[in-house]
């Protein structure tokens, strides 16, 4: 077990104001993208069985969605989802549960924006709405 996940951090970069911050969305990315290929490789073992004519498989990986962000509470997270291609044309394709489409803020993030617009924007009174989630 000589193989570490962990990096050393440098210096901060001049453009990162909290290198923990950056480094816990660097690893949230990371474990998303780990979750959302074991989710792919299920995906595919529904149709590891089915074949073309030639004997190619007929469902198979093909490359990634574009990148995009997601805003979560630690901050916007890069995330890319696979896509698969059905050589059948049969449209078989690939939703990640974890990344649905269209998917550009968590549920946890979601659910603070009424409490803050209830609590009254103008007033600055996130307090109660931030705790509510993120405890004291």
């Amino acid at each position: 077990m000589t193989d570490s996940i962990l990096q050393a951090l440098s210096q901060p970069e001049p453009h990162v104001a909290d290198p923990l911050h950056e480094l816990l969305r660097r690893g949230a990315s990371d474990l998303i993208a780990k979750a959302v290929e074991a989710e792919l490789s299920t995906f595919l073992a529904q149709y590891a069985d089915q074949h073309l004519e030639d004997g190619r498989q007929a469902v198979v990986r093909n490359g990634y969605l574009p990148e995009r962000t997601v805003q979560t509470g630690i901050g916007d997270v890069r995330v890319q989802v696979p896509k698969v291609r059905d050589r059948r044309g049969a449209g078989v394709r690939f939703n990640s549960s974890l990344l649905p489409p269209y998917l550009k803020q968590v549920r946890s993030v979601e659910e603070l924006i009424p409490w803050r617009y209830l609590k009254g924007v103008s007033t600055g009174d996130y307090q109660e709405a931030l705790s509510a989630r993120l405890g004291d």
